[in-house]
């Protein structure tokens, strides 16, 4: 279901004329990835595109071709465990692909096994859907989608206020709650790389959540805000695309190509702008468009109304 809104909703904010309120918080930085994403230019795409941040880093987009979501995954290898952070759109075969960076690494640090844990972001299906490629594999635990099932895996006992971690063998990564596009979402920052990835809350595009939950997640940007303020982090690593290069600039949901894609990796300032337009909405939600993403509160269906005032 949250599929089909999140389409209408994109294709309703396509339409609007976006404004592209402050400046950019990406710096002019080297990028982080050696190649554009692949992005449907190529009828030869293959369904996922891999890059390697380094040796026990990698982020996998599934192809545009496959799904208007275009979803990124992110595989972190720990000496004794692999963690997988979604799974993507079901019909593409993921399992293919990790299996094959799993066994390249297995070889070149000369190891016969390492575990897997397959978590989520959250659990909307552009996220999950290709748990059932895991099912019955050796060696690995998927953690359920739900908010219980995420904090009894973690053992985050105070949800949202409370973090946790989880050690990969000598790597290890906080879990942090961050409700509010889903009750269930949360963020992992990787203290190796200093890599904090998002999924839905932040990326280059619309950052949906309910009109009623904008509380929810104003808090969670704040408590993201405290914990990065001590953590020099590197790049936000969200889950999506959406925007060009242009400032503000949105692309239609209904392209199979794009060319001039913003990029994926956001400077950790983004956190503080975020958590700044969400504060200046109050009481009063509406849809905002920033030069690196568009803030979008929206009614649980938005069949027959209109943004950016659709939550007044």
């Amino acid at each position: 279901m949250m599929r089909k809104v999140r389409f209408v909703l994109s294709v309703m904010a396509a339409l609007m004329v976006a404004h592209s309120a402050g400046a950019r918080t990406a710096p002019d930085a080297p990028p982080l990835f050696a190649q554009p994403w692949n992005s449907g230019l190529l009828d030869s795409e293959p369904a996922f595109h891999v890059q390697e941040i380094d040796a026990d880093t990698f982020v996998l987009r599934q192809s545009i071709k496959t799904t208007f979501e275009a979803p990124f995954l992110y595989l972190l290898f720990g000496a004794t465990k692999a963690l997988l952070i979604d799974t993507g759109v079901a019909g593409a075969d993921l399992r293919v692909e990790v299996d094959r960076l799993i066994a390249a690494r297995l070889a070149a640090r000369r190891q016969t096994s390492i575990s897997l844990v397959v978590m989520h972001s959250h659990g909307h299906s552009d996220h999950v859907g290709g748990d059932i490629g895991f099912a019955g594999r050796g060696d690995t635990v998927i953690v359920g989608h739900g908010q219980s099932e995420v904090a009894a895996f973690f053992g985050i006992k105070n949800w949202p206020a409370e973090s946790a971690t989880l050690d990969l063998g000598g790597r290890v990564v906080d879990i942090l709650p961050t409700p509010g596009h889903h009750d269930s979402h949360v963020m992992v920052f990787d203290r190796a790389t200093r890599l904090l990835f998002s999924g839905d809350a932040i990326y280059p595009g619309r950052l949906y959540f309910q009109c009623a939950k904008t509380a929810v997640y104003r808090a969670s940007i704040e408590r993201v805000a405290a914990f990065a303020a001590g953590r020099n982090v590197r790049w936000v690593l969200g889950a999506h695309i959406e925007m060009t290069r242009a400032p503000g600039v949105l692309f239609d949901p209904s392209e199979r190509a794009r060319r001039d894609e913003h990029r994926l990796e956001l400077a950790p300032s983004v956190i503080g702008a975020i958590r700044d337009a969400v504060v200046k909405m109050g009481d009063r939600p509406r849809v905002e468009s920033y030069a690196d993403f568009v803030v979008f509160p929206h009614p649980p269906d938005p069949r027959g109304k209109q943004p950016p005032d659709w939550c007044l």
